[in-house]
Parts: C-alpha cells; sequence; structure tokens
C-alpha cells in the first residue's frame, strides 16, 4: 500500500480525558514520506500517534485491510453507482467538502477550464511514479522554528544540548543513509546564518561566545562530512557548493580559527608543506567555517588505490614491486594512504558517518601505516641532523598544523573508529542509570584483520598508538585565544578517552614503544630532546603518561615527565651555538606576536606534572632531587613554585602517620626558593608565605630553623624576619613543637637577638620594638637595642613609633628611658590649634603625666616642648589642669626628694604652661570668627566659658579677660547676633 489511515485513542489520565486523533500516513519504498494527524503537534519527530499507527501496521499486518487504490475502486462503479458515492461523501462533510465540490463541479463543467485539459485525475492513495523523489518526511517548518528557539535563548536553558541532539540527529540520519540529513543540517545552516547576534559581535570586534563556538564547530565539520559522501551525486555536490560558497561569502560567516583574523593551511595540501608559515596574514585568503567543507567538494573517491584499500581487507602489494608504487605500500606491502593528515582522517569520518564501518576501518589502518613510516623516516633524517640541532638548541617545526585542536579532529576520529571495533556491548547497555551518567565502555582486543603475515595487532593497541603518536606531535601553537583554547580542550578529550582504556600487557608494550620513539624523536616530537620555542607545551600529556607508565616502566616515566618539564615560551635562551652556559631563565612572558592567551592554564598544568612526580617520589631521595632541579629550572611563576611547596608540605605530613623527612626538605627548598623570588616583589600573599615557611622549617626541625634566622636577610625584610619569623620561632607554641633541651633553646633564642639586632640596625623604624621585645630576656643584647632606637631617633623615627617604644620601656619598669624617648617624640610634633581631635594628643597627656610623675624637673624639661610642638588651647588647658591636681614626683624615684607640694600657676615651669595656653584660646578664638555660621554660635559661647577658666587661673586673668571680650565686641561688631550672645553671658 501507499496510504495507510486510522484512529488513535489516548486513553484518560487524571487530568485529561480520553482523546481519539486520525491518523493518514503515506509511504513509498519503504519510507514514511508525509503525515498528518488531528493533534496538530508540531515538532521535528513524529507525534506519538503517527507512531502508533506505523508500529501497528509492522507489528500486525493482517489486522490491516490493504485495498486497491480509490481511483481502482470508482474505476469499477457504474454512472449511478457513482453518483451515489458522490453525493453520500458530500453529505458525510458537506461542511467542509461543500464549497471544494461545488468549485470542482463548476470546473468540470466548464469546457475550457483546467482541469479539463489534463488527462485523468490525481489519487492520493496510488503510489508515487518510480522517478518520483523519495525520502523520509521532514517537517521543515519545524526544524526552523525549532533552530531559530534554541539559537535565540543563546545557549541558556540546555539550548545548547538540544542543538547538540539535532546534530547527532543528522548525523544518524547520515548512517542510516537518509537523504533528509544534508537537507535537515541545511535548515539549520540557514537559520544559524540567520542568527541576529553574528552581525552585533562582528560589528563589536567581540569574538563569539565559547559555547556558540563549539556549535559553529560541529556544523563545519558536518558539512565536511556531507560532502563527502563516497555515494553522492555530483549534482547533489554541485548544490551543496553553491550553498556553502554563497554562506561563506556572507560578512557575518565565522571564520575558522574563531577570531576575524589569520588561518591554517589549505585542507588539500598534501604533506609537503612549505616553510613559508609566518607569511603575512594579510596575503592569507579568508577562512570562515564552511572552507573546508568547499575544499572537501575537491575531493573524490575514484582513486583506484583507495578504493582497493577500502574494499578488501587483504589488498597488499603484489610480491614483485612495479615502477612508481613504492609510495602505495610499506616493506610488509601493508598499503599505505599519502593524503594531507587531517583530510584522510575527514575521509574515515565520513565514511562512518554514512554508515561504512568496515571501509572506515580499513583506511584507519592505511594511514596509521603511513604515519609509523613517516615517523621512521623522521627519526632516521634526525639521527643525521641531531649533532647540529643539539648545538642550535632549537629546531624548525615540521608540522605546521597541529592534529590536537584541529577543526576536523582527526586523532579524535580515529582513535573513535578503532575503539567502536573493540567495544562489548554489554546486553543492557541502553539502559542509563537516572543520573544519566553511563558506565565506561568496556574494550577486548579484536585482531587486525590484514593480508600480512605478521599480523598479530589489534585495533584496539591501534588506538592507543594513533593518540599517543597525535597528542606527541610538535606543533606550534596556534594564533588567536579560540584555536589555543581549543588545543587545551581537544588534548583532555582524547585523555578522557584514553583514561577508559584498561592497560593490559598488550597496551602497556605499545605505550612503552610509543614513548621511547617520542622520546628519542627529533623535530616531529614534542618530547623531543630539542623543540621550537613556540612549540605546544607537553605538560597534561605527560602527566597521563607518567601515571600510566608507573607502574610498569619507573625509569622511563620520570625520563618522559621530567623532558616534558620545559616551557621554552618562557625562558630566554644563550646564543643559538653557545651551549657552555646554562640556559638563562627570566620569568617574562615575551611581548612578542602571537600571544598565549592560554599561559595561565598551561603554567598551572606545569605545575600539576610537577605535583605528581613529587608525590609519586616520596621517600625516594634521588628521584625527588631530580624532580626539584626540573622545577627550579623551568617553574617561572612564584605562586606556581609556593603551591607545590604546599602541596609537597601536605603529603609530607599525613595526619595518620610519621612525617617523610625527604619530601619536607623538598617542600622546605621549595618554600625558600619562593621566598627569595618574592623578597623584592610586592606579593599580598606574602604575609602567607613567610608564615607558611616558618611552619614548614619547624616541621623539618632546629637546624632549618637555626639556618633560616641565620641567612634571614636574603629571604626576608626586616619587619618579617622580626614580627613573623623570630616571634614565631621564640613562641612557646614552638618551644613546645619541638620539645628542645636548654642548650637547643638557647641556641635559637640567641639567633633571634642576632636577627633582632641586625634588622633593628638595618630598619629602625619599622624593626625597634620587636627588637627590644626579643632582646628582652639578655641584659647586652637589650641595652644595644636601646641604643639603637636612641640614635635613630632623631632622624629616622616618627612621634608614634618613639611613643609606642617609650610607652613600651615605662611598661618594662624604665620611667626615665621612658621620658627620654618621649621628650624626642615631643619634638617630632607639631598639633594645629584646631586639631582637638588628634590620634597623638593621649601620647601627649601621657608624656606629660609621666613626666610629672618623675618630678619637677622633668615637667620643666618637657614644657617647653609641649608649647613648642602644641598650638591646641583645649589640648594644652587639659595638661594645665592635670599638673596642677597632684604634687609631682610621685613615681617615687630612688634617691629623690619630693617635697609633696601643688605646683603654682604663677611659677616656672606652669608659668610657661598658663601663657600659652591663653595665648592659645585668643589665636583660636580670632581663627573660628573668621569663618563662623549662625549654627556654631552655642558651641563657640561655651568655647568661650572654657576660656574663661583658664584666663582665670592668672593673677590679673579677670581684667584680661574683660579686655579679650571687649576687644572682640569692637573687632566683630557686625556680627549682631553673635555679640548678642556674647554679652549676655559675660556682660
Amino acid at each position: 500500500g501507499f496510504h495507510l489511515s486510522g484512529t488513535v485513542t489516548e486513553p484518560a489520565t487524571a487530568t485529561e480525558p480520553e482523546m481519539t486523533y486520525k491518523v493518514a500516513i503515506s509511504f513509498d519504498r519503504c519510507k514514511i514520506t508525509s503525515v498528518t494527524c488531528g493533534c496538530g503537534n508540531k515538532d521535528i519527530f513524529y507525534c506519538a500517534h503517527v507512531v502508533a499507527l506505523s508500529l501497528y501496521r509492522i507489528r500486525k499486518p493482517d489486522q490491516v485491510k490493504l485495498r486497491l487504490p480509490i481511483s481502482e475502486t470508482l474505476f469499477q462503479m457504474n454512472r449511478d453507482q457513482l453518483q451515489k458515492f458522490v453525493q453520500y461523501l458530500i453529505t458525510a462533510h458537506h461542511t467542509e467538502v461543500l464549497p471544494t465540490a461545488q468549485k470542482l463541479a463548476d470546473e468540470i463543467l466548464s469546457s475550457n477550464s483546467e482541469i479539463n485539459q489534463v488527462h485523468g485525475a490525481p489519487d492520493p492513495t496510488a503510489g508515487a511514479s518510480i522517478d518520483d523523489e523519495n525520502c523520509w518526511h521532514l517537517d521543515e517548518e519545524q526544524v526552523r522554528e525549532q533552530v531559530k528557539l534554541f539559537l535565540s535563548q543563546g545557549g541558556y536553558y540546555g539550548s545548547g544540548k538540544q542543538l547538540n541532539s539535532m546534530f547527532a540527529k543528522v548525523r544518524e540520519m547520515l548512517r542510516m543513509r537518509d537523504s533528509n540529513g544534508a537537507r535537515m543540517l541545511t535548515l539549520i545552516t540557514e537559520q544559524f546564518m540567520a542568527d541576529p547576534r553574528l552581525s552585533l559581535w562582528r560589528q563589536q570586534g567581540t569574538g563569539i561566545t565559547e559555547k556558540c563556538r563549539q556549535l559553529w564547530d560541529e556544523l563545519g565539520a558536518l558539512w565536511v562530512c556531507v560532502v563527502l559522501n563516497p555515494h553522492c551525486k555530483l549534482e547533489e555536490k554541485s548544490c551543496w557548493l553553491r550553498q556553502l560558497r554563497k554562506w561563506g561569502e556572507m560578512d557575518v560567516c565565522p571564520l575558522e580559527d574563531g577570531n576575524y583574523g589569520n588561518e591554517l593551511p589549505n585542507i588539500t595540501n598534501a604533506l609537503t608543506q612549505s616553510s613559508g608559515h609566518s607569511q603575512d596574514s594579510l596575503a592569507r585568503p579568508r577562512r570562515t567555517v564552511f572552507t573546508r567543507a568547499i575544499e572537501g567538494c575537491d575531493l573524490h573517491w575514484q582513486d583506484s588505490h583507495l578504493q582497493r584499500i577500502i574494499s578488501s581487507d587483504f589488498y597488499v602489494s603484489p610480491s614483485y614491486q612495479r615502477e612508481g608504487e613504492s609510495l602505495l605500500f610499506n616493506s610488509q606491502g601493508q598499503p599505505l594512504w599519502l593524503e594531507h593528515v587531517p583530510t584522510a582522517c575527514a575521509r574515515v569520518d565520513a565514511l562512518r558517518s554514512h554508515g561504512y564501518p568496515r571501509e572506515a576501518l580499513r583506511l584507519t589502518v592505511a594511514i596509521i601505516n603511513t604515519l609509523r613510516l613517516q615517523q621512521q623516516r623522521q627519526l632516521e633524517i634526525y639521527k643525521h641532523q641531531k649533532k647540529e640541532l643539539l648545538q642550535r638548541g632549537a629546531t624548525t617545526i615540521t608540522n605546521l598544523e597541529g592534529w590536537v585542536g584541529h577543526p576536523l579532529n582527526p586523532i579524535g576520529c580515529l582513535f573513535l573508529t578503532l575503539t567502536e571495533a573493540c567495544r562489548l556491548e554489554e546486553e543492557n547497555c541502553l539502559e542509563i542509570s537516572d543520573a544519566g551518567d553511563s558506565k565506561p565502555p568496556v574494550y577486548q582486543h579484536v585482531p587486525v584483520v590484514s593480508g600480512s603475515q605478521d599480523s598479530d595487532e589489534s585495533y584496539l593497541s591501534l588506538a592507543l598508538e594513533v593518540a599517543l603518536m597525535g597528542m606527541g606531535q610538535q606543533r606550534v601553537m596556534p594564533e588567536g585565544l579560540y584555536a589555543q583554547d581549543k588545543v587545551c580542550r581537544n588534548e583532555e578529550q582524547i585523555i578522557a578517552r584514553l583514561q577508559d582504556l584498561e592497560l593490559d600487557p598488550v597496551l602497556v608494550q605499545t605505550l612503552r614503544k610509543q614513548c621511547i620513539l617520542l622520546l628519542e624523536g627529533g623535530p616531529f616530537s614534542g618530547l623531543g630532546e630539542v623543540i621550537h620555542r613556540e612549540s605546544v607545551p607537553m605538560h597534561t600529556f605527560a602527566k597521563y603518561l607518567f601515571s600510566a607508565l608507573l607502574p610498569h616502566d619507573a625509569d622511563l616515566a620520570y625520563k618522559l615527565a621530567l623532558r616534558a618539564m620545559r616551557l621554552p615560551v618562557l625562558e630566554t635562551t644563550a646564543p643559538s651555538g653557545d651551549v657552555t652556559h646554562p640556559h638563562h631563565l627570566v620569568s617574562v612572558v615575551p611581548s612578542r606576536y602571537p600571544r598565549w592567551f592560554t599561559l595561565g592554564h598551561l603554567e598551572s598544568q606545569q605545575c600539576e606534572l610537577a605535583s605528581t612526580m613529587l608525590t609519586a617520589a616520596k621517600g625516594d631521595m634521588l628521584r625527588l632531587r631530580t624532580v626539584l632541579e626540573a622545577i627550579q629550572k623551568n617553574i617561572h611563576s612564584s605562586s606556581l613554585i609556593f603551591k607545590l611547596a604546599q602541596d609537597a608540605f601536605k603529603i609530607a605530613t599525613p595526619a595518620d602517620s610519621n612525617s617523610d623527612t625527604t619530601l619536607l626538605n623538598v617542600a622546605l627548598e621549595l618554600g625558600l626558593q619562593v621566598m627569595r623570588m618574592t623578597l623584592s616583589t610586592l606579593n599580598w600573599r606574602r604575609r602567607e608565605m613567610v608564615r607558611w615557611l616558618v611552619t614548614c622549617a619547624t616541621e623539618v626541625g632546629v637546624r632549618a630553623l637555626v639556618s633560616i634566622l641565620q641567612s634571614w636577610y636574603s629571604l626576608f625584610t626586616p619587619t618579617e624576619a622580626t614580627s613573623i619569623v623570630a616571634a614565631t620561632v621564640m613562641s612557646h607554641n614552638t618551644i613546645l613543637r619541638l620539645s628542645l633541651d636548654y642548650p637547643q633553646r638557647e641556641e635559637l633564642a640567641s639567633c633571634a637577638r642576632t636577627l633582632a639586632l641586625q634588622c633593628a640596625m638595618k630598619d629602625p623604624q619599622n624593626c625597634a620594638l620587636s627588637a627590644l621585645t626579643l632582646c628582652e630576656k639578655d641584659h647586652i643584647a637589650f641595652e644595644t637595642a636601646y641604643q639603637i632606637v636612641i640614635d635613630a631617633a632623631s632622624t629616622g623615627m616618627t612621634y608614634t613609633q618613639l611613643f609606642t617604644i617609650a610607652r613600651y620601656m615605662e611598661h618594662r619598669g624604665y620611667p626615665l628611658r621612658a621620658f627620654k624617648l618621649a621628650s624626642l617624640a615631643m619634638t617630632h610634633l607639631n598639633l594645629a590649634y584646631n586639631q582637638d581631635t588628634h590620634p597623638a594628643i593621649n601620647d601627649v597627656l601621657w608624656a606629660c603625666a609621666l613626666s610629672h610623675s618623675l618630678g619637677k624637673n622633668e615637667l620643666a624639661a618637657i614644657i617647653p616642648l609641649v608649647v613648642k610642638s602644641v598650638h591646641c588651647a583645649t589640648v594644652l588647658s587639659d595638661i594645665l589642669r592635670r599638673c596642677t591636681m597632684t604634687a609631682p614626683g610621685l613615681a617615687g624615684i630612688p634617691g629623690r626628694r619630693n617635697s609633696g607640694k601643688l605646683m603654682s600657676t604663677d611659677k616656672a615651669p606652669l608659668r610657661q604652661l598658663l601663657d600659652a595656653t591663653i595665648s592659645a584660646y585668643i589665636n583660636t578664638t580670632h581663627s573660628r570668627l573668621t569663618h563662623i555660621s549662625p549654627r556654631h554660635y552655642g558651641e563657640f559661647i561655651e568655647f568661650l566659658s572654657k576660656a574663661r577658666e583658664t584666663f582665670l587661673l592668672a593673677q590679673d586673668g579677670h581684667i584680661q579677660f574683660a579686655q579679650f571680650i571687649d576687644n572682640l565686641k569692637q573687632i566683630y561688631k557686625g556680627k549682631k547676633k553673635l555679640m548678642l550672645l556674647v554679652r549676655e553671658r559675660f556682660g
């Protein structure tokens, strides 16, 4: 049949009643070509009712009545039967059908109507003609709508996932060889090209967002797959080419490398790549995400060698090699396929995607045999040039195009093709747990089917080999943030897949063999002895290799990981040819182009690799030393070395067992290096680093502490050395932690005191107080520290520092020394008339109280200093009041007599203070009146009242004050309201 119709009933639910839907399906040559359903559901997939009717027809064919096409049935009727049939039909559906029936009747009765020009009539129940296109039904409008909706959500609400599942649908269609695959991809692409954000991003010059970028990549890769369909018709291909060119020429079309700029070599380039890598980017044509697909349209499958490779497992070279065939086979007679590697892999992807897994596998084996041969040949060439390259200390790069991070993902494609052939499908592999995490795949060895004798290889070992070969390829870091980020992402994806492989003896052998080749490899290997300065670093890859090799061949694992520790882009090497000096390292990022946008990530990967080695080497002094040297030579970031030091410390001091001294020493040595690196540069984590180092040295033991105290000047600033290092070392906790005997305690204390005095000499302002504190228990040291303070007081110290030390001295029971330092502090101070809330006021009051308590002489000595430094009336009157309340000399200094009498303000030294206070009140009053606002009048009157109290302390004070008030009334008579208030209060 060609047409299936039926009614589908959906049972009632708690919220919905039972519903019945009319469904009609047309099909042709085993494909559903159109569907209609009363539910009106719009989706790119068929609704449940269409699926139900189709399954019913498939599962119960005998229940579905098969009828002739309706035209055949009508043919058997006579005129009366036909009239009856039509009238009954119209009656059954008169509302829908009547207008159409009337229109058709009019047309048939009109002799020159269009309907009468055509012979016969259409029949929807009859099949299509043999020449008609036949393809699965696809609701194009729905595809457009859905893609548009997902794009408008900008990658949020899981729309990226939805678009990826549409891409997966396209791949599924291609695999089923459903011609709608390309049609659906066209519809998706049209919507992508119409995304309004494209022109916005282009105008702003900003790159496309990360999520969107990955979708465009997949779109480009899918088109390469489509155009490489080995069995597509020429007209299909030329139609795709026209479309791709049209899209590629639009100025909003995203570019291949993610930033509107420079590009990679052409897809159809053969292996012979010129060294013109640095040619001007302007000379290179604009490459869009569709360029590879456009180039792919030039590729065909007619090559006879290629046809033989993909059509037979047993294609080998004839026993006699014909002239010119040496490039077609290796020495074992296995076929080679010498095409630009990513292009060859794109063919594999196309074969896999279009449902030709066997063919894909055969081509993959030929590509791997070719790569092996190239690896062999490059190794031989390198052996001849080795001496010269090692002397130069640099190398050119043979691969302009890296395979990892490449738009066509060649390595991932070969790896997938090979592992898919080895996958053990479990019975219930369709059941994914609720959490949605599918179990890692399980693989088994499947022997490679081959015509050559000695093939005991498996597709699984080939998968491992090709992944290692690709990851180990030496390649230049591409330009632009997006391309660089993609290198990291692709590398992580491949490693994640490699970690799914259980390393049995066969795979370990493959791993070891390939690692040795990579270490010996010349310029083709990123792990070779010499590499290009801008080579993509191998840290992430080496970390995987190290962990995988360690249980089987520790020497090889370390050799490889240590080799990979370098990061040449951060190193300025000695001039080429001069290998006598070790390479001089600086931690600056070179400003030359191209810039490395992912440098931060790469450095942290380098750090991860080092950390992995340190952990593994715990307890092995020799290995730890080599790892330590590698870190010191190759890592240039202090914060990363600090992180390594902390990691090593954590591993060395497990909570549940004894510390590992070998690793603890490494942690300490790294910590010391960080101290030296950050000593002269500002680092916001510096305090944390210093504290950590003392903790680490304490764990190592007393000798380590003595050592850092003795060489403090190369590690710490004087302030750090006294306030953090020595203070912590001398603390009660440290003594307890180390359980030291008396001689050891004394040795530490002596080192701390020596350090304290050295720091006080170097930086008295910041270290004097700490030095005095550290030297308290040793008389000679304490005296020395005090002398350093006195010497520095006149030149380099502020009044705050001096007052602080003076108060400390008083607290320690040295009041005369405290007085001396307070006097020195006063000479540095200057308090203006309006600074009545200055923080130093408390210090001044304290200094005067101290002098007063020592006796009349000391008070007489400090008052001239106070008068000279303090011009604030309220502070002076406060001092004056305090000095007249009690007799001086109450501190009871031994050997001094104390009269016990109160002091008079009429006699020196208080007379001088009183005069200065009155004078300050007068000056302050005038200063305040020059710019006073009415809201401050009340406050001002209170101020004058305070002034009067001070005036009255003098013998003729009341007369002086009255004169002062008269004076004010005369000068400021313009301020009527204020003067009224003055009169009211003071007459």
